[in-house]
């Protein structure tokens, strides 16, 4: 089971739940985005939680499925973008609670959401360009602006929940074993206020935005594919699942 979903006194409670690491095989983004978009057709539901069980929140693709058949990158991308593009365009706030790692497209889905509570032991990366790859640089710059998001996708560094707060990228930090409640309290108070009124100010703040999540990830999508067709990039994919340093001068030869 990867996904769940409950619905109770206004509050969707969507679970990702996909041992051993959340990762994503290329039809879960899609399906994952008809679940946002059922919920967003749903007066049942006035406010989604998105959380995770297991390890982490989300560390983005199933690199070995993509080692097995790199053609599945199109459809990962598409899935990526469809999700994430569901998430900002829901029309119930979405609350992301993160605990562990919150990785890749992890950052693309807790970029997209309205809000972000993480635990003590979250920790935030980009670690794409170690694994032939780009991509949701324009969801970690929503979240934690220009100069840290350049450095996260160049360097594939993360940084913990106490600097994510200190960005701003994420309301707030608890203890893991109270961010369930803390993100459902949170809930609670949205789920309490005029649905319309909430409807329409989500509306209203994603148009008042400087920058569109969505064509600015369209964008980056372009660079990603054409870095996924080269040598270096079959290299890092090559290194990631033989567990080895990848070796950039020789990967011709």
């Amino acid at each position: 089971m990867a996904f769940s979903v409950t619905i109770q006194g206004g509050i969707a409670e969507l679970v990702i739940d996909n041992p051993p690491v959340n990762a994503f095989a290329s039809d879960h983004w899609s399906e994952l985005a008809d679940h946002f978009r059922a919920l967003a057709a749903d007066p049942a539901a006035r406010v989604v939680v998105l959380r995770a069980e297991g390890r982490g929140f989300q560390c983005g693709v199933d690199v070995k499925e993509l080692a097995e058949d790199d053609s599945l990158i199109v459809k990962h991308n598409r899935g990526c973008y469809d999700l994430f593009g569901a998430i900002y365009d829901c029309k119930r706030p979405v609350i992301s609670a993160v605990h562990g790692y919150c990785l890749g497209g992890g950052i693309g889905i807790a970029g997209s959401s309205d809000l972000v509570i993480c635990s003590e032991d979250a920790t935030f990366g980009l670690p794409e360009i170690d694994r032939g790859a780009l991509g949701a640089a324009t969801h970690a710059m929503r979240l934690f602006g220009m100069q840290e998001a350049r450095r996260m996708l160049l360097t594939g560094e993360a940084i913990d929940a106490a600097e994510a707060h200190r960005l701003g990228g994420v309301l707030q930090v608890v203890p893991k074993e109270k961010l369930r409640d803390a993100a459902m309290e949170l809930a609670g108070k949205i789920a309490s206020k005029s649905p319309k009124a909430v409807e329409l100010a989500k509306w209203s703040l994603n148009g008042i935005e400087l920058l569109d999540p969505k064509e600015s990830y369209r964008y980056e999508q372009g660079f990603t594919l054409e870095l996924y067709t080269s040598p270096d990039s079959q290299e890092s994919r090559d290194a990631f699942v033989e567990k080895r340093d990848a070796d950039y001068e020789k990967k011709g030869k």
